[in-house]
């Protein structure tokens, strides 16, 4: 049986995150044909995990943040604040989705892009497979994007912990939320949190962290 020959690109972009679309978007401008891969979610991590989903927490936060500050205004409310986590998660959700739609869109409309969705793998160092189909290209861009590093804590693996990704999709807020490390990502899930309503610990070991405003 013959091998089926490879479908040939000037380049093959892995990863549509925040590089590779714009990538993809200055090849083919320069007239380049380019095959871009995206494993799992259109966006990266910014629109899926990072900066869109916990943005739109933040505002969710702020505003129970102001409602009960409202008294500060001359405003007055009847009963206390309480914040419904599951609406908080489905709006960044849809927000997240609709970002995630429109650059999937935007790469799958592009002239001389062509979109694969699947797992990318090497199979020379210049041919990649994606399902059944091979394809090769002079030059090969890596936007593989990141996912949250577990530190070699001791009895991690014993207990249930949360990270950066699986904090998004809690739907219940937790009474007493402890994050390891005082870094710009700990404080803004610590600050968010605080003002859904949780209690919040916050460990540092270094001598100095980002300074509280």
């Amino acid at each position: 049986m013959v091998a089926p020959m490879p479908i040939r690109f000037d380049a093959i972009v892995i990863g549509a995150g925040q590089a590779g679309p714009s990538l993809a978007a200055r090849l083919t401008a320069a007239g380049r044909t380019v095959a871009l891969v995206e494993r799992k979610l259109f966006g990266g991590t910014c629109v899926n995990t990072g900066c869109t989903p916990t943005k739109t927490m933040v505002a969710s936060a702020y505003a129970a943040h102001q409602a009960r500050r409202s008294a500060f205004y001359g405003v007055t409310l009847n009963g206390p604040v309480s914040v419904d986590i599951k609406a908080v998660k489905a709006r960044q959700e849809a927000i997240s989705g609709k970002s995630r739609a429109n650059v999937e869109g935007w790469l799958r409309g592009m002239q001389n892009c062509t979109v694969y969705h699947g797992h990318a793998r090497f199979e020379s160092a210049h041919e990649v497979r994606v399902g059944a189909e091979l394809l090769t290209a002079e030059q090969v861009f890596l936007n593989v994007g990141g996912r949250a590093a577990i530190p070699d804590l001791p009895g991690i693996h014993q207990v249930k912990y949360l990270t950066n990704t699986s904090l998004l999709q809690l739907e219940v807020l937790p009474r007493h939320l402890v994050i390891v490390g005082g870094s710009y990502v700990g404080v803004e899930f610590g600050q968010m949190f605080r003002r859904f309503g949780s209690d919040v610990t916050i460990v540092e070991k270094e001598t100095r962290g980002i300074p509280w405003p």
